[in-house]
């Protein structure tokens, strides 16, 4: 496996012993601090036998559970559940690692065979017959086992989960679902691959150094050091890749070059080779079918009952609520970027490629900021320090780095999560933050390993990641966030915060295992911090002086917060209305820029302004089943987490008390109890849906 790993790594990987000698790592226990994995020795040709052994290991388990005589219970059939192949779960976690984060193309043709052989494993745990009895059984039960309040709950979310797995159908229609979520994994694998190989291939290369005006000095030396990548002697080449991407369209003075970015990236994987049309159109047929397997009208209707919104309707209520003042506003930002344009004597109607560069023309006149001055005192290393000191004051841990801990990559640093008083572990935050042909676009979190009780009964602290591709320090400077960098940083470790500090008993409800629609409140909660005048005082500072980031900038990057809020809200709102269109629609001859464009037509959405995902390159929903007809669950935790970042507001935004309260209720608890009864413990009330229109500046 070709690896982009350390020399003192592939020296070890160089001098171990041949394939057959060797034993395989996930078959040996971890024995590096905290059972992190140990990344050096992993080769690619390990993954499938591991996974081999691990499906024979949870095959062993489920027969022990099913031939049972003993009346079940919680004992003898949940909590072996929660178990069932150590090595399984084991090798998944770095499995899906990798999967994200350094998807080479060794690891790809390997993953194209291990994913079947996961998805027929799985099938084989949630349509078992015998299986599902059991659990049906201490379902029915479950009031009168003396279990306490956090089994129930488990004992019905198991319950839940398998019946909407399809363990409770006739053996036909179980055959049925078999075949079509076969057909669903290898099209998802096809729909991520078309999408990593389109962008990576995609670049537009300027020769003229007069196209290159109001670029950052950064970016330009990045796209030049991609120039020399691809092969060019000369010239400066931009990607797809948001480091790239994104500076070009807000700063670029030459229209042509920010035009060619802006196709590039609203065609991608549109056409050609790598084309994900015939792929999307497959996806909806089947999700479809597998909807009117499992008794649904289609496919939003199923997804959505099984979350906080119940129904499409209720999502798409939510929705419209939002996307009316924002896109009414939307006009109103239009409207100041052509009198800009006209002012200045253009002869052109704002186009989609000019909103980004004209929104900053317009909110560096009307706030006489330009959002360019504050990114020296971004350095990644000091919004870390940011991020780590807001932690500390909040939620008392503290970041101790280990420098010598396994790692799959040099750029990745792992750290020791600590309680800042007592100093005992609490979790191993792992992150990976830049741009590379092998990493999947976008930002994440994920976990190697769950909090949770162990199959030797054990308590175990999680390991936790965030991924980014934010943008990478050149020769002569280190990695400047963009604002939206930096935002993203506290959103991603928002998610990190919730898989760290979980409490919960029961690795199935611990961390982010929380309805999908909840999922992403602590994320937004922790972004509210990033700006704050008390903490920007404390961690920006310029990269070159050392100078603290002056009074002026902070107020006008915080007078200037709700700025282009309509493109923001409505390009969201646009996206997650498209998302539950699709959810509706049967398959059947769809054409899929037509589609697109009847959903924009019907809700409204400006011409200006396309959807924040166009089809082609929507990952959240047609990568896997994660976010499909879920993708409105952003703003529906907007509302959650707008109301609660009043209450900060309210009583301080470092306020011990309601900081405890935070961690205790929503961070720590995970789902153990209802989201809603959490919810308003913490809040003292129902969600306020008027707080997002607040937060917005709508109202």
């Amino acid at each position: 496996m070709k690896k982009f790993i350390s020399a003192a790594a592939l020296a070890v990987i160089a001098s171990a012993p041949t394939l057959s000698a060797r034993e395989n790592p996930f078959l040996q226990p971890f024995t590096a601090p905290y059972e992190i994995a140990p990344y050096e020795q992993i080769l690619t040709e390990d993954f499938i036998p591991a996974l081999r052994a691990g499906i024979a290991e949870q095959e062993r388990n489920i027969l022990n559970i099913t031939r049972n005589r003993a009346m079940p219970d919680f004992d003898n059939t949940i909590l072996p559940l929660e178990n069932v192949s150590p090595i399984l779960e084991k090798v998944a976690g770095v499995f899906y690692l990798y999967d994200g984060a350094l998807s080479t193309p060794e690891f790809v043709k390997m993953a194209e065979e291990a994913i079947p052989i996961l998805n027929e494993a799985s099938n084989a745990v949630n349509l078992n017959p015998l299986l599902f009895q059991r659990i049906k059984t201490v379902y029915d039960n479950r009031n009168n086992m003396g279990l306490d309040p956090v089994q129930i709950r488990l004992v019905e979310k198991y319950y839940r989960q398998f019946a909407e797995q399809g363990a409770d159908l006739p053996e036909d229609k179980k055959q049925e679902l078999i075949k079509v979520n076969d057909q669903l994994s290898k099209l998802f694998i096809k729909f991520n691959k078309n999408l990593l190989n389109a962008t990576n291939e995609f670049y537009v290369l300027v020769e003229d150094e007069k196209e290159l005006s109001g670029l950052p000095e950064g970016t330009i030396a990045t796209a030049r050091e991609e120039a020399q990548k691809r092969g060019f002697d000369k010239g400066w080449a931009f990607t797809l890749h948001a480091p790239s991407r994104l500076p070009v369209l807000q700063s670029a003075d030459s229209r042509e070059l920010r035009r060619k970015i802006y196709e590039g990236y609203t065609s991608l994987a549109s056409s050609g080779q790598f084309s994900n049309y015939p792929v999307i159109a497959d996806i909806i047929r089947l999700r479809n079918e597998k909807a009117k397997i499992m008794g649904f009208n289609n496919f939003a209707e199923m997804m959505t009952s099984r979350v906080m919104a119940k129904t499409p309707e209720a999502a798409e209520n939510l929705l419209l609520q939002v996307f009316e003042p924002a896109v009414k506003r939307a006009h109103e930002e239009v409207a100041d970027m052509q009198a800009y344009v006209n002012a200045e004597g253009k002869d052109f109607k704002i186009a989609p490629w000019d909103y980004y560069y004209y929104a900053d023309k317009v909110k560096q006149q009307k706030f006489n900021f330009d959002e360019a001055s504050a990114r020296p005192y971004f350095s990644l290393e000091n919004v870390l320090n940011g991020l780590f000191s807001a932690a500390e004051k909040l939620w008392g841990i503290k970041m101790v780095e280990l420098p010598d801990a396994p790692k799959y990559m040099d750029q990745v640093t792992v750290y020791d999560v600590q309680d800042a008083n007592t100093g005992e572990h609490i979790a191993v935050f792992m992150c990976d933050y830049f741009p590379r042909s092998t990493k999947r676009q976008g930002a994440w979190m994920e976990q190697v390993q769950s909090a949770g009780t162990y199959e030797d009964g054990s308590y175990k602290r999680p390991i936790i990641y965030n991924v980014g591709n934010f943008t990478p320090p050149t020769a002569d400077t280190p990695s400047l966030l963009t604002i939206d960098e930096v935002e993203t940083t506290f959103h991603e470790f928002g998610h990190a915060l919730q898989g760290m500090l979980s409490r919960a008993k029961y690795k199935s409800q611990a961390g982010t295992n929380v309805d999908r629609d909840y999922v992403e409140m602590c994320s937004q909660m922790n972004e509210h911090w990033a700006f704050s005048p008390e903490l920007l005082k404390t961690y920006a500072k310029h990269y070159k002086t050392g100078e603290v980031i002056p009074d002026e900038i902070i107020e006008k990057l915080n007078a200037s917060s709700k700025f282009n809020q309509g493109f923001v809200t409505t390009e969201l709102a646009g996206a997650a209305l498209l998302d539950l269109a699709w959810g509706k629609n049967d398959g059947q001859n769809v054409d899929i820029a037509a589609f697109e464009k009847s959903v924009a037509d019907k809700i409204g959405m400006p011409e200006e302004i396309t959807f924040r995902y166009r089809s082609p390159y929507f990952k959240h929903i047609f990568g896997d089943d994660g976010y499909a007809s879920g993708y409105y669950t952003y703003l529906w935790s907007q509302v959650l987490e707008a109301d609660a970042w009043e209450l900060f507001e309210e009583k301080g935004i470092f306020d011990p008390a309601t900081a405890a309260s935070f961690k205790k209720n929503i961070l720590e608890s995970g789902d153990e109890e209802d989201a809603m009864v959490l919810f308003e413990r913490f809040r003292g009330h129902k969600p306020d849906s008027h707080a997002l229109l607040r937060l917005r500046g709508f109202e």
